[in-house]
């Protein structure tokens, strides 16, 4: 089989992020990745030079790493019922998942029921009795989350929550609920956005648009933050708004400890490569309670191979991003346990520093992505996006931690011991190496 290699360097901590192309013999000089990393700052900004976000303005110091749990849409979507709920908390707790830091178990749309005359919203049939569903959850170690929409309907064309956002985090709480999912369907603002955005209208009137329909959101969007403050129960507060009008910019000040930065994620390898290599350039709005969401695991669901859902862990942790399962777990299959709940990954993902990864280095279908961990070290996913095997070098001096590094190879849980100058690795197709590299 061919192989093609691919050397990527990148000037990473000292200031400057710059990605050069693969070079045919020996690696650039640092003099002149000194030269290209000054022509660069004008246009990639350094996270210690962005503003820094402040942390979400939930005061309960909720979300201090990215959540992790499960969620009902990816596998069972309208579908989901209380007995299926009750079934991924069995299997979850018996099969490890619950040890590995899986903490919340969601359901998403279609639960929702009528109004009584005093405005109270219950569920449907499906679900006869939330209370006692939150309470066999909570039993089982879990706790319980539930959506809900700004909009009057929800996606499914049920109950949402507008006018009645009060009374619905009261009921929220008095169930027993610990995280809520704030979809954007049915807020008339992403309708007029949606339809006339891309159309012919000038420039002017598109900017006028886009400021209505982001003052619209900061208000939906904080009149449930609010309301959910009121209860005085801890409720993890997602808002789910497909990353329009810079949702990162703003989501935190609506008291969301979590926020959805792309549209939703398909089990197909090319749409999870979408929407997780376009996280570059998000880094500096995450940090402790509150994170960029690129959208729900798919590992487990349809035709993902063990090389893609590897990548697709990986990128996720170094993005430091909200691990939420959403395969069924009662058919989860060893391989796709052993991905979700490995805990090198995990420990990564969930790192006290809550430093989001970034792209430091980019040629053809391979990339390189750095994350600064607690302890001083880096993780470094070395990703290959093509359909052939690549052998991808990164060279150690650019790192910043010194020419000798002691490295570990993450996924094939082995140490490499002390390496000198760079390393190089060959990646299979839609695969990834991870390794963490640290001083010695």
């Amino acid at each position: 089989m061919k192989i093609k290699n691919v050397v990527l360097t990148a000037m990473v901590w000292s200031g400057a992020v710059m990605c050069v192309s693969p070079v045919s013999a020996g690696i650039l000089d640092s003099q002149a990745l000194a030269a290209k990393a000054d022509a660069s700052t004008a246009d990639v900004m350094p996270v210690s030079m962005r503003t820094p976000v402040t942390e979400s303005k939930n005061g309960l110091q909720l979300a201090l790493t990215p959540p992790m749990g499960w969620n009902s849409w990816n596998h069972f979507a309208g579908k989901i019922t209380d007995a299926d709920i009750r079934a991924q908390a069995d299997i979850m707790a018996a099969s490890g998942m619950r040890e590995a830091g899986y903490t919340y178990i969601v359901i998403d749309d279609t639960w929702q029921g009528k109004r009584d005359a005093k405005g109270v919203l219950h569920p449907n049939k499906k679900f006869p009795d939330m209370k006692a569903l939150a309470d066999y959850v909570h039993s089982k170690g879990f706790k319980l989350g539930i959506y809900s929409s700004p909009g009057k309907k929800t996606c499914a064309g049920y109950e949402g929550s507008y006018g009645h956002e009060i009374q619905d985090a009261q009921t929220f709480a008095d169930w027993g609920v610990d995280f809520l999912k704030y979809d954007n369907c049915g807020l008339n603002s992403v309708l007029e956005y949606a339809a006339q955005i891309g159309s012919k209208l000038v420039h002017s009137e598109k900017n006028r648009l886009v400021k209505k329909m982001e003052a619209e959101q900061i208000a939906a969007y904080s009149r449930m933050g609010e309301a959910l403050q009121m209860t005085g129960r801890p409720i993890v507060y997602s808002i789910s708004q497909y990353g329009l009008v810079n949702v990162e910019k703003w989501a935190a000040s609506t008291g969301a400890n979590m926020w959805r930065t792309t549209n939703d994620i398909k089990a197909f390898f090319w749409r999870i490569a979408q929407i997780g290599f376009k996280q570059n350039g998000l880094e500096g709005y995450a940090g402790p309670s509150h994170w960029n969401d690129p959208d729900m695991l798919e590992v487990g669901n349809g035709r993902l191979t063990p090389d893609e859902s590897r990548t697709h862990m990986t990128l996720w942790c170094l993005l430091a991003a909200p691990l939420i399962a959403g395969n069924d777990m009662t058919k989860m299959s060893p391989e796709t346990l052993k991905i979700l709940a490995d805990p090198e990954l995990i420990a990564i993902d969930q790192d006290s520093a809550g430093k989001q990864g970034r792209r430091i280095a980019k040629a053809g279908r391979t990339q390189i992505w750095a994350r600064q961990l607690a302890d001083g070290s880096v993780a470094l996913g070395l990703f290959n996006r093509g359909i052939l095997p690549h052998k991808i070098t990164v060279d150690f001096k650019l790192l910043g931690l010194g020419n000798a590094l002691l490295v570990r190879d993450v996924w094939a849980k082995a140490d490499l011991g002390v390496l000198t100058g760079s390393y190089t690795a060959t990646v299979p197709k839609h695969g990834v190496v991870l390794l963490k590299v640290r001083k010695i």
